[in-house]
């Protein structure tokens, strides 16, 4: 009989059979003496000396075994190593801290710390010195003919790309291309036959449905981690609804594969939540056909485009859909138009409740960047918004996605003398005063108020000196007697909506009442 180490009373498992035949003998001889009072007893004892294995067993039969999977899937994940060259050091080798650890560090966001001072630097070694390793991941081969899907941030900086196969053969590879907005990235390498993965339908992938991953954290080279799918559309990034899961995830794993029991790769695991720099039971992954959209791009062009349409947007809150008069909290809240943009040409305002773009409906705002991102630039579509109480359908040309401007701040001047704030004005926490004509030519506005102080609510609220109003609970607001006519109809207790002018953007804010 096979010896298992855990006790009960004392005891070994391996023991019992004897202790059990002897208290089955002392138990029929008191059976006989009491008349057949305990052969409830008798009876049970049996049934319990077969229970252990009857548990046993069942808790066995849902366990899922791995094996296959890792056989079938493993021959295509592959190391990738990140190589700068020699010279390209700013200091001594000794001073340069580990590359795994330095990966670490600076994937997860916590500051490469500083390493201790060695005395004075030494030479730059030789240009013709080894490349060192800057860091360390994983990918997986995506077609049989050498290409490689990884994280971009494994490939980033790189001068040189070595990508180490099961087999032990290792590639120079070319970087094909790397997107950083979605953090996915191909590379290339001279080899045919390779295996490649198979590609599963996330739309497929069900919470709680076992997934492993393989790759090389730390450099150990196909180590295997399971878990189960925690969530999906997990809100961590402007374009990607990430898949969540359990599985144990660490620096070097990024850029590899998470593969479903069918031996199917969902996803590239890209990030882990932690407050302490290391693994805490919360991984996430790209889902696997959003990544294979942008390799499909970076393949065919080197970069990916997305679509744009100019706008900041917020989260609609509970307050927010009361105070516009929306029935429930949802959609994207347009805080902010830029000009000249394709939004701003299709009239689209701060202060809307986009609800729809494309026919395809936004139940939360980080649906919108995903929606608009992934529209041919150059497409005429359609965009549904909620606006004063009532529907509005408009038509946009969406643009191509570009380097984010920064907006000169203020309204092109400081406030000007003129008439004080009004009393109901200063409960918010404004100070404003009425615009110049100068003000209103310069800004393009037939009115509004420039705010010349905040405190209290508007402050909160985000609201500066220089900005100017130009509507307050959805109304426009031309002077102060303008202002002061809205703000006395304000239930108390409510909120109060305020559209203003900021550089060039126009944006939207909600101010809560003091109790």
């Amino acid at each position: 009989m096979r010896t298992v180490t855990s006790t009960l009373d004392g005891l070994a498992f391996s023991q019992r059979p004897l202790l059990q035949k002897k208290w089955t003998s002392r138990l029929a001889g008191l059976m006989l003496a009491a008349g057949g009072l305990l052969a409830t007893a008798t009876l049970a004892l049996p049934d319990f000396a077969h229970a252990a294995p009857a548990v046993q067993a069942n808790n066995g039969r849902g366990l899922p075994d791995f094996t296959d999977l890792v056989e079938q899937v493993g021959p295509s994940v592959v190391n990738i190593r990140n190589l700068e060259k020699a010279s390209s050091h700013p200091m001594a080798q000794g001073d340069v801290p580990d590359a795994d650890m330095e990966e670490f560090f600076r994937r997860f966001g916590i500051p490469v710390p500083k390493m201790p001072k060695r005395g004075p630097r030494q030479p730059v070694p030789d240009a013709d010195d080894e490349p060192q390793t800057k860091g360390v991941g994983s990918g997986f081969i995506l077609t049989s003919d050498g290409y490689v899907l990884t994280n971009a941030h494994v490939v980033d900086g790189a001068d040189e790309l070595l990508v180490t196969l099961p087999d032990q053969r290792e590639f120079k590879a070319k970087l094909i291309g790397a997107d950083k907005r979605s953090d996915v990235a191909v590379v290339k390498i001279e080899a045919t036959g390779l295996p490649a993965v198979k590609v599963g339908d996330v739309s497929k992938l069900r919470v709680g449905e076992w997934v492993i991953a393989i790759g090389s954290p730390f450099g150990l080279e196909n180590s295997v981690t399971a878990g189960i799918v925690s969530a999906k559309g997990r809100d961590t990034g402007d374009y990607l609804p990430f898949i969540q899961t359990d599985v144990a995830i660490n620096p070097g794993n990024s850029g590899g594969p998470l593969i479903n029991m069918r031996g199917e790769v969902v996803g590239i695991n890209s990030q882990i939540y932690s407050r302490s720099g290391g693994y805490m039971g919360i991984a996430f992954s790209i889902p696997i056909d959003e990544a294979v959209r942008v390799s499909d791009q970076l393949r065919a062009h080197g970069r990916v485009s997305r679509g744009r349409i100019g706008v900041q947007i917020d989260q609609v809150t509970k307050e927010v859909a009361e105070s516009l008069g929306l029935p429930k909290a949802q959609g994207a809240l347009v805080r902010g138009v830029e000009t000249d943009s394709p939004a701003d040409k299709a009239g689209i305002e701060a202060g809307d409740i986009i609800l729809k773009f494309d026919g395809k409906e936004i139940n939360k705002s980080i649906d919108l960047p995903r929606i608009v991102g992934n529209t041919k630039p150059g497409t005429r579509s359609t965009v549904s918004v909620f606006r004063r109480g009532a529907h509005k359908d408009l038509s946009i040309l969406v643009a191509e996605i570009e380097e984010e401007k920064t907006a000169s701040s203020g309204a092109g001047g400081r406030a000007e003398p003129g008439k004080p704030s009004t009393n109901l004005a200063e409960k918010w926490g404004l100070a404003l005063t009425e615009l110049s004509p100068a003000q209103k030519r310069d800004l393009k506005l037939k009115g509004g108020l420039l705010v010349a102080g905040v405190s209290d609510a508007a402050a909160r609220a985000g609201l500066r000196e220089g900005d100017v109003l130009i509507a307050v609970a959805n109304v426009e607001v031309a002077n102060l007697k303008d202002l002061d006519a809205v703000l006395s109809k304000v239930p108390a207790g409510k909120g109060l909506s305020v559209l203003y002018r900021r550089g060039e953007w126009t944006n939207y804010a909600v101010l809560k009442a003091t109790k």
